[in-house]
């Protein structure tokens, strides 16, 4: 007796007699195209027959198996011809959707389509891949929206994406949102992904076609900084804009969201920065990439857009500058030091914050004695006193009592020659008190130095 291939099992004989009747049905075909040969234009057979070919859908478990597994014996026992290679294959997953009638969330099943070749490329089944490649796998083929190519990238699975290429899938595939293989590379291990693509042609500024976002932009809002320097290296344009308005850079300082991932943010943004990015440009309801950060909460950021031009003062659609968006923020981001990034908006030229916002940072002692020291006169305690939390004013009693204490007081002389030294070096307070002949006690003192009380 002959060995099968595997376990006769219901799911499996119905996918034979699948088979079966494909081969039928190309055997009438074959037939049909002979005669039509005979009698009709010359054209080859099967380019003729494909016109009408339909695609056979799927959901047969034995199928799914073998692809989703990557069994590369049941896969080549069952996908031995063009038109088996190119199925359809549906999978049915319950997915929570809204039901307005019922008014709550219920499980709601949920068709997707889409063909062997980009599930295989998908899971990095490289030898179940080239097996349908070489069964006349469509390479191009969209069906669900994205090619396999696409799904390939998505992963990661650099050595698909190779052997895509090698066949001849096109790098510049669009899938039905219009986004090429290229915008899926946004995981830090697409890297390769990437450079096969370029290597083979990929469009580096293609714009997504209705967000027109880039590759750039898909790199920098993940704090992709491999990714930017490859792309800025294959001529990527750090100027062009998104359909609303944003810059790579802008995008960088977007993803940003918080202290604990703004290094590989900054470490983008550098990049973008060193290669000609404007850091004052605004984007959406005019937030520049300095509101973002200062949103963010990303002190080191900040600063390194203000080195390179960013204004501190400047208002968004919204009338908040970035010192009102880094008060808003501080609250909500947790484990991180506001008087860092209140001390360069200041000493990069930023006003003094409304009296009224001072109680966002009332629980941030260190950092509400950075912004008191920015006024001549502390202003009235009535503003921010009533949001401190009775144990964190035991804990920092003196600095709080200081601050009642000069609250519309006259401040020391020492005090208003700082400020009269700063309002002079104006933006460029950081940079000068670097080069001023200072001792380092003097010069500390010159750009806010937290001292633990106010006097």
């Amino acid at each position: 007796m002959a060995r099968e291939p595997f376990p006769s099992t219901s799911s499996t004989l119905r996918s034979l007699r699948l088979q079966r009747e494909w081969l039928e049905w190309e055997e009438r075909r074959r037939a049909a195209a002979a005669q039509q040969w005979c009698r009709g234009p010359r054209c080859p057979p099967s380019s003729r027959a494909r016109l009408t070919r339909p695609r056979h859908s799927c959901r047969d478990p034995a199928v799914h198996s073998a692809l989703f597994s990557g069994d590369l014996q049941q896969v080549q026992a069952l996908f031995q011809d063009e038109d088996a290679a190119n199925m359809i294959v549906e999978t049915v997953s319950d997915q929570l959707a809204w039901s307005p009638e019922q008014g709550f969330w219920v499980l709601t099943p949920k068709t997707k389509q889409t063909v062997p070749l980009t599930i295989a490329a998908a899971r990095g089944y490289t030898a179940c891949a080239r097996h349908l490649i070489q069964q006349g796998a469509e390479l191009d083929a969209r069906v669900g929206g994205r090619a396999a190519l696409h799904e390939a990238c998505a992963q990661a699975q650099s050595d698909c994406v190779r052997l895509l290429l090698t066949f001849g899938a096109k790098a510049n595939v669009l899938s039905e949102e219009g986004t090429t293989p290229l915008h899926l590379c946004t995981a830090p291990g697409s890297l390769q992904c990437a450079k096969l693509l370029l290597e083979a042609g990929a469009t580096v500024n293609a714009a997504a076609r209705d967000s027109e976002v880039t590759p750039l932009h898909v790199a920098a809002a993940r704090g992709l900084e491999e990714h930017v320097a490859l792309y800025l290296e294959h001529g990527a344009d750090v100027g062009l804009r998104t359909s609303q308005g944003e810059t790579a850079l802008n995008a960088a300082c977007a993803g940003a969201e918080g202290p604990g991932s703004g290094r590989k943010y900054q470490a983008a943004a550098r990049r973008l920065l060193e290669a000609g990015a404007d850091a004052r440009v605004a984007g959406h309801k005019r937030h520049t990439p300095l509101h973002n950060a200062c949103a963010n909460g990303c002190g080191a950021l900040a600063e390194l857009l203000l080195r390179h031009g960013a204004c501190a003062g400047v208002p968004n659609a919204a009338g908040h500058t970035p010192m009102d968006c880094a008060l808003q923020a501080v609250q909500d981001v947790p484990s991180w030091e506001p008087e860092v990034l209140f001390s360069a908006l200041l000493d990069y030229g930023a006003q003094p914050a409304q009296p009224e916002m001072l109680k966002h940072c009332a629980n941030f002692p260190r950092a509400l004695e950075v912004l008191l020291n920015a006024y001549p006169c502390v202003p009235s305690g009535d503003t921010w006193v009533e949001a401190v939390l009775p144990e964190l004013w035991q804990e920092h009693e003196a600095f709080y009592s200081s601050a009642l204490s000069m609250a519309n007081q006259p401040r020391r002389l020492q005090h208003l020659a700082r400020l009269a030294v700063r309002a002079q070096l104006g933006n460029r307070c950081r940079q000068a008190a670097a080069c001023l002949p200072l001792p380092q006690l003097l010069r500390d003192y010159l750009l806010l130095r937290v001292e633990g009380h106010i006097q």
